[in-house]
């Protein structure tokens, strides 16, 4: 099964999927009025992206599940990874159905979607437990590591819930998240491959295809949105990928781009919280250059540039250094 061309062949079989998936799942969604809320002091330029329909995330998780399920094999560190995606895209889900049905650009209450991240969190650490996985963390780019015994549930948490809500964040642009996402869970499948965890690579490579995928569909202008289906989906399965290989400290190098636009909040936040004044003239970071002046292809692209730059270095420090 593991031959040389099994990541290629289950790339473009999610790819495919997602493909065939969308020309029949986007008009169901147009039918049921499951259009997008724009927020009211985004940039100008978005206002008429209203009514696009969203939770085109449901196309990404479906095309992940076939594949998965016809190119790995059935063992736990998959039902692991299915947890987390699933797990957070239903609570994407459940907020992006809300939103809809009350016309308004807020679906769960922060608490609510918390309770949610943290109930999933609680349920992966057992399923860790029964599984014995090692609870230290490797340094990147060395050959140390860092023991955490009793102490690896809480920076569990911080992983889980920091990383789906970092890359919620991201998802703002037509075609930014998705670009950036299969970018990094590319740079996961070579880590995962090089270190003979061979069905973390296979799920990972499932995620680069089924997002490319959506990319058909999502990019500028796009016909259809993710939401929070997709973006919390996403988020919650690259946070599984690296608990799984032992990359925990990895992801912040692979995902440097969403700890920058996590950054750019916590940043505007803090100013405006204490001096009054903000820092960028929107966050999170990609709406800043779109007010700058740049166009939202341009965000885009450039955005991704980074984001290979990032998951460049982070399989660099894993995998030619270490390995």
């Amino acid at each position: 099964m593991f031959a040389d061309n099994v990541l290629i062949v289950t790339i473009v079989a999610a790819f495919l999927i997602a493909v065939l998936i969308g020309p029949l799942f986007i008009p169901v969604l147009r039918r049921l009025k499951f259009g997008q809320a724009i927020r009211e002091e985004g940039p100008d330029s978005h206002q008429k992206k209203a009514g696009t329909p969203t939770m085109g995330g449901t196309i990404i998780l479906l095309a992940l599940i076939f594949t998965v399920l016809k190119f790995a094999n059935a063992k736990m560190e998959i039902y692991f990874l299915l947890l987390v995606t699933l797990g957070y895209g239903l609570i994407g889900f459940l907020d992006d159905f809300i939103k809809i049905k009350k016309k308004r650009n807020l679906g769960l209450t922060a608490r609510q979607k918390f309770a949610g991240q943290i109930f999933l969190a609680v349920g992966a650490y057992i399923l860790l437990i029964l599984m014995g996985h090692d609870t230290s963390l490797h340094l990147p780019g060395t050959p140390w590591k860092l023991e955490l015994g009793y102490f690896y549930f809480p920076f569990l948490l911080f992983l889980l819930v920091g990383t789906t809500n970092a890359v919620n964040l991201t998802d703002g642009l037509d075609g930014l998240l998705a670009g950036t996402g299969a970018i990094a869970f590319g740079a996961y499948a070579i880590i995962a491959w090089f270190g003979q965890d061979y069905d973390t690579a296979i799920f990972s490579a499932a995620v680069v295809g089924a997002v490319l995928g959506f990319l058909v569909f999502n990019a500028h202008p796009a016909r259809v949105f993710m939401g929070d289906t997709g973006s919390l989906g996403l988020g919650g399965a690259l946070a599984g990928i690296a608990i799984m290989t032992k990359t925990e400290l990895l992801l912040a190098i692979i995902g440097g781009v969403f700890v920058v636009e996590t950054l750019s909040v916590i940043m505007q936040v803090v100013s405006f919280k204490t001096r009054g004044k903000r820092i960028f003239r929107m966050s999170p970071l990609h709406h800043h250059f779109e007010l700058t002046g740049w166009s939202e292809w341009r965000v885009v692209v450039t955005f991704w540039l980074v984001g290979m730059f990032f998951a460049g270095l982070g399989v660099y420090l894993e995998v030619v250094t270490i390995r």
